[in-house]
């Protein structure tokens, strides 16, 4: 099992920057996604706004949410400045 995310902001169109229980910070690019159904209304951007952490993953509403494991796996470690 991968880490589960603890922390999420809404960093810019599409991106989020999500902090791990194993303490990496990474960034997730979910723009690939917008073109399944269920994550067409991320497509506004103000909706993208509300993410929040529930559960380990990433949710916007009790319908939207991404796999904790494809959040970790397909997400960008960041480097420290």
């Amino acid at each position: 099992m991968n880490p589960r995310v603890t922390q999420v902001k809404y960093e810019s169109r599409y991106k989020l920057v999500l902090t791990f229980s194993n303490s990496e910070v990474k960034q997730f690019d979910f723009s690939n996604y917008l073109a399944y159904p269920i994550y067409t209304p991320l497509r506004d951007e103000s909706f993208c706004r509300r993410a929040k952490v529930f559960n380990g993953t990433v949710a916007w509403n009790d319908e939207i949410d991404f796999d904790p494991d494809t959040l970790y796996l397909e997400s960008i470690e960041l480097v420290a400045a």
